[in-house]
């Protein structure tokens, strides 16, 4: 299902016009696994997939990224190619995911079936063993996402990040519960568009809801 329809924002809004594009990092070395803070570095292709996703998205008055090295490398490279202000918010980092940080979905069936399980039918309610609670981690990332609008008004303003961040902020936008932010789809190297008008509304664009 396609989401466009306009909703009051859920965030502090100066009334000012804003446009945010929400960037997820590309492929990255060792495949997929619950990399959380894991810090492996992006493949060729990965930091390729990021660059064709901006190609065609216009200038950027700001890019604010993860320090993560698979989204600060792009940020990086594409602030000086340019010369487009950066800054990094470790608050954009991912969701740590505790004792199954660097660990695939795979081994995880084997060792920890029941508890993966768990997580992924209720991830709010299910914590990963030491990892951070989900609701945590919508604090810090929500707490991000509002000083963007406190200090960047009427910017274009593109966000580096990470899968579970965009989710986050997609069911803070749309309203959808967070306990299900998997139902979002968020691909390597996927950009997101956010417009947020001087009314108050919200266009997204490039968001994809999965009905299950």
């Amino acid at each position: 299902m396609r989401i466009g329809r306009s909703r009051r924002p859920t965030s502090r809004n100066t009334g000012a016009p804003l446009r945010v594009g929400l960037l997820r990092h590309g492929e990255v070395e060792g495949g997929n696994r619950f990399r959380g803070h894991t810090d492996d570095p992006l493949t060729a292709a990965g930091l390729a997939q990021m660059h064709a996703a901006v190609t065609d998205s216009g200038d950027w008055d700001r890019v604010i990224s993860s320090p993560s090295a698979r989204c600060a490398a792009f940020a990086e490279e594409y602030a000086r190619r340019y010369s487009t202000p950066l800054s990094f918010d470790a608050r954009l980092m991912e969701i740590h995911f505790g004792d199954w940080e660097d660990r695939t979905a795979a081994e995880l069936m084997t060792t920890d079936t029941d508890a993966l399980t768990r997580f992924w039918n209720d991830p709010l309610h299910n914590t990963p063993p030491g990892g951070e609670p989900l609701a945590q981690f919508q604090a810090r990332v929500l707490d991000s996402w509002n000083d963007i609008f406190t200090k960047y008004p009427a910017q274009r303003v593109l966000i580096v990040t990470h899968s579970g961040v965009i989710r986050v902020l997609l069911c803070q936008i749309t309203g959808v519960s967070v306990a299900q932010l998997q139902e979002f789809s968020v691909g390597h190297g996927q950009l997101h568009g956010v417009r947020i008008g001087r009314d108050g509304s919200v266009r997204l664009d490039g968001v994809t809801y999965v009905i299950k």
